[in-house]
């Protein structure tokens, strides 16, 4: 089949099933903005389309969402239209629709099966709003107007496609009927083969001191660091935790930017608003055993999971990070939030200690627990990593249900 893949960040969730098709024998293409020129990647073929200028115009805020999407649709559009000038014609177009791009690739190719990867569609109401009652929206009557509009771009879509896939059963379950009923959970998949435990990790920081599965090590991982992802909530709990190990060293890996929710005041970040929150709590000597280490490289971010004695994750209710999955293969012991796309994957006690995400002190309370009970942390982080390996394993999981969901979309009669 010829298929068309279209992610702004390509290979973003596609990277292991669209190097799985080419081995296949399917011929693969991808439309992205993430590249300047034409190249190829794992056999496929990545074509750049550039954004269209636009000129400024007065909008309503609750439609600026909207229209950013329909710019990068427009964009797409011309950059298909091009392409089916050139003789290209797809059989089935899979595309990461939250950013608008494939909203009129059938009017290009009437005849190509669509299928989505369904990330999250905005619900209004608890637990999907509210939730954090310390960051409430500036006038909760407006805000469920504003989230209604965000879905204009999945409603769009939703005609347009035959089927879906979503990585968590939390996720699909955000989307309405009948489209619901189009999607099929299906996991992006875990590399348990690279990611497994290694005695022999080392980590080392950047101030040059290297770290060892000896060392007491605590992590804490998010793409940016942010309140979507609990961070907030572990930095208060984070004097009380150097307090009572004085010999523990804590890895903070994440960006300074916002990827979920509503930014810092203008001119802040989360990240540094929270620092100065705590900070004069913490003693300088117990200051320097915290280690920011902002965004790092997959193999130093493996090494990082290897090392680390408990890991903690926080998540308001909405999408899984990979990170989770990523540290259970490794055999972390987990310290985690008992929020619902978390208890879909994790079982307390069996997989991981879960707490209330807004608890610091329960989360310092586990946290300690397991520092001082190396038979928990390895029960714990054994049944994780199995769980991982029978439910969410990329080659003999994930991926061959992915292709299978493929095949099927293929086959869809229009």
């Amino acid at each position: 089949m010829n298929i068309l893949f279209i992610h702004q960040n390509f290979p973003g969730q596609f990277k292991h099933l669209a190097a799985e098709l080419v081995q296949r024998g399917h011929h693969v293409t991808a439309l992205t903005l993430r590249v300047k020129e034409r190249t190829r990647w794992k056999g496929v073929d990545v074509i750049p389309y550039k954004l269209q200028r636009r000129t400024e115009q007065k909008l309503h805020p609750w439609v600026l969402d909207l229209d950013s999407k329909v710019t990068r649709a427009e964009s797409c559009f011309l950059a298909a239209r091009k392409l089916q000038a050139e003789g290209y014609s797809p059989d089935v177009i899979i595309a990461h629709h939250g950013w608008g791009e494939s909203m009129f690739l059938r009017d290009v190719w009437p005849a190509a099966r669509m299928g989505l990867y369904c990330e999250l569609y905005h619900l209004t109401g608890e637990p999907h709003t509210s939730f954090d009652p310390e960051f409430p929206s500036r006038d909760a009557a407006v805000e469920p107007l504003r989230i209604r509009l965000k879905n204009v771009n999945n409603h769009l879509h939703f005609d347009q496609a035959q089927a879906g896939i979503s990585p968590t059963q939390f996720q699909a379950d955000t989307f309405p009927a009948p489209f619901r009923e189009r999607i099929s959970v299906v996991h992006d998949g875990i590399d348990t083969r690279a990611l497994t435990r290694n005695p022999d990790a080392t980590f080392r920081t950047e101030g040059g001191r290297e770290l060892s599965r000896a060392d007491e090590v605590i992590t804490f991982v998010n793409r940016n660091l942010e309140p979507y992802r609990g961070y907030h909530i572990f930095m208060r709990a984070l004097p009380r935790l150097l307090r009572e190990r004085p010999e523990a060293q804590v890895l903070i890996v994440g960006g300074d930017s916002v990827s979920y929710g509503a930014r810092p005041p203008k001119g802040q970040t989360w990240k540094q608003m929270f620092i100065d929150e705590v900070r004069d709590q913490i003693p300088d000597a117990d200051w320097s055993r915290v280690h920011f280490l902002g965004r790092i490289n997959y193999e130093r971010f493996v090494a990082l999971l290897q090392v680390s004695r408990v890991h903690l994750y926080l998540t308001y209710p909405f999408v899984l990070s990979w990170s989770l999955f990523e540290a259970m293969s490794c055999e972390a012991a987990i310290v985690a939030s008992s929020t619902a796309p978390v208890v879909e994957a994790l079982e307390h006690d069996v997989t991981a200690r879960l707490v209330d995400f807004f608890d610091g002190d329960a989360l310092v309370d586990e946290t300690v627990a397991l520092l001082e009970d190396e038979a928990a942390r390895t029960r714990l982080g054994q049944t994780a990593r199995a769980h991982i390996v029978e439910n969410y394993d990329l080659r003999d999981i994930c991926l061959p249900r992915q292709i299978a969901w493929v095949d099927q979309l293929g086959a869809t009669a229009l």
